[in-house]
């Protein structure tokens, strides 16, 4: 029985980070083998084990063949006749087909150094066609090494758009497809994931309603970047570089696809994008079945980042209707991950990435005043029943109004 470290805990070594996780492949072994050495079976599909000690995942060597379209329809061998280069060789690209010895030495049987060194992502074989999950797992590798400059090999992007025309992206369930989207959106440039994913003619397939941004022009004096696609692709890699919450980054990536629905005769103007974009916005969530806090802060961005954009000309009253339906009276962390989408919106155009924006200052002011009025001491007044209600609207009115001076 021989053990080899693989995958993603050697490409992180080689490029000098630390890895995320250790995944091993044990050859030469049967279940029977590593069940009398302690390990403890977790696989379904296929063997894999957890360390006694170190609760680290052992995979019994193994080779896989197609039996039916989309990514459920695999026949899987594993015994301790397959060895080390036919396991490998079913892997997506050559950087994570990598193995190492136990006494640390690399075994690199696809070129995957070399392709680490070019910042080069390219398939192992053929087989890469087999599963379409894998073109959004290239696309979320391009988004963690985008800003080392790292490409989609040619012949890579070839085969993965055959794949595409092939309809084998038709077959990816939405569960997939959301915790794939939700990893890039972790990353430090995950515009790339999108772009990669337009580039072999996927994105229309699974994300239409973004693929329907680009092309669509916006007023040049206030978008130097003029297309719409290219705009939201700024946008959310300026949230990256605001949060690293990913809610905040999705509602960034979706604010504006009302824009994608406005009649070619209104170009460049979108008048009411927002109240389009908020019907979009939900009919992806439910399609991809996003979590309900992705969905919620994704629909007052999408409603509200107009207002939020006019603050400097907002009326105390319209100050607290927008807080009121952003709900940040009873989660004031709301608040902070509107303005930051919001931010990263007004950040997302050539020319505008390092300026100062007043509008975050003005919501947080307009927060500050009203949140100071208390409920109880309105109560204490002697309202009650819906008068209460209006005479605390009214009240926080008052208060925002002194302190911004309105």
């Amino acid at each position: 029985m021989q053990v080899y470290l693989v995958g993603g805990a050697v490409r992180d070594k080689l490029l000098g980070q630390q890895p995320r996780d250790r995944d091993w492949v044990v050859v030469g072994a049967t279940p029977e083998e590593m069940l009398e050495k302690g390990f403890k079976p977790v696989g379904k599909d296929f063997p894999v084990f957890l360390h006694p000690k170190t609760g680290e995942e052992y995979a019994l060597a193994r080779t896989e063949r197609k039996t039916a379209p989309g990514y459920h329809g695999f026949e899987v061998h594993a015994s301790p006749d397959v060895t080390l280069e036919e396991d490998l060789k079913r892997r997506d690209l050559t950087i994570n087909a990598m193995a190492e010895d136990s006494e640390g030495h690399l075994i690199d049987l696809f070129g995957g150094r070399e392709d680490l060194e070019l910042g080069r992502l390219r398939h192992v074989s053929p087989a890469f066609a087999e599963d379409p999950v894998r073109i959004l797992r290239v696309a979320r590798y391009a988004a963690r090494y985008g800003k080392w400059g790292f490409r989609v090999a040619h012949t890579t992007n070839k085969l993965m758009r055959q794949m595409v025309e092939a309809g084998e992206v038709d077959a990816l369930v939405p569960e997939r497809v959301w915790q794939e989207l939700e990893n890039a959106l972790r990353e430090e440039t995950p515009s790339r994931f999108f772009e990669v994913l337009r580039g072999c003619g996927a994105l229309g397939r699974i994300f239409p309603e973004l693929e329907a941004l680009f092309g669509v022009p916006q007023p040049k004096e206030h978008h130097p970047e003029e297309d719409t696609g290219i705009h939201v692709m700024m946008v959310l890699d300026q949230s990256a570089r605001l949060s690293d919450d990913p809610r905040v980054r999705f509602a960034a990536l979706v604010h504006d696809l009302g824009k994608g629905t406005t009649p070619e005769t209104e170009w460049p103007s979108h008048h009411v994008h927002e109240q389009r974009g908020v019907e979009l916005v939900k009919g992806l969530c439910e399609r991809l079945r996003a979590p309900r806090e992705y969905r919620d802060l994704a629909v007052v961005v999408t409603k509200h980042h107009g207002v939020y954009h006019r603050a400097e000309e907002l009326r105390p009253a319209t100050f607290v209707k927008t807080l009121e339906a952003i709900d940040a009276f009873r989660r004031p962390e709301r608040l902070e991950q509107f303005l930051l989408a919001c931010e990263a919106d007004s950040r997302g155009r050539p020319g505008f990435e390092e300026r100062d924006f007043p509008q975050p200052a003005l919501f947080r002011r307009a927060f500050e005043a009203a949140n100071s009025v208390s409920a109880k001491a309105v109560v204490a007044q002697g309202y009650r029943g819906a008068e209460i209600g209006e005479r605390l609207r009214e009240a926080r009115i008052e208060a925002v109004k002194s302190s911004l001076g309105k």
